[in-house]
């Protein structure tokens, strides 16, 4: 994906990838309630800092919630990236606990490429990024989930962390 389409069309009429508001025509309540607690705490800044999210507020969201570290670049400049906090959704869906580990290490999705095409999109623009995923699980069921990744920034600037929900696509219709 070119970082100007804005977005492409899955053969569910949805966005696959989209880095504009245009998503939120489409999403689960619960991703445009994640979407509009960020944008709120960001105000007119083009990204809020980790002291701004407080977790008692989004309880409910809590068990599919990731906050990953960006830790710097390696030598090719793509991001070291790190779990800080993984959910308990997020747990039972990698049959792991990769609280600590590399991205590379404790990834779902259709590939680490693809995962870290996204979270490289995230950093670089230093912009949001709605996603419909689809893909075998480590136990080899294929799940179809909805994903918004939201970029934190200790200094206004860089992208410090990426504050990740997830949504099982079925699930969408619970509210």
């Amino acid at each position: 994906m070119t970082l100007s389409e804005g977005f492409r069309k899955a053969r569910y009429g949805l966005p696959t990838r989209c880095t504009n508001r245009a998503f939120l025509d489409h999403c689960p309540e619960r991703i445009a309630e994640i979407f509009h607690y960020w944008d709120g705490l960001r105000g007119d800044r083009r990204m809020p800092c980790r002291a701004d999210f407080d977790p008692a507020e989004v309880v409910r969201h809590l068990p599919s919630l990731l906050l990953i570290d960006v830790e710097g670049v390696d030598d090719r400049g793509s991001a070291i990236l790190r779990y800080r906090v993984v959910g308990t959704e997020e747990v039972l869906l990698r049959g792991h606990d990769p609280t600590g580990k590399l991205v590379s290490e404790g990834f779902v999705g259709p590939s680490l490429e693809v995962v870290m095409e996204a979270y490289e999109l995230v950093r670089k623009e230093r912009c949001f990024l709605f996603e419909l995923l689809e893909f075998k699980t480590h136990r080899g069921v294929m799940r179809s989930e909805y994903g918004i990744l939201l970029p934190l920034s200790e200094d206004g600037t860089n992208v410090s962390q990426i504050l990740v929900y997830s949504l099982m696509r079925d699930a969408d219709e619970e509210g």
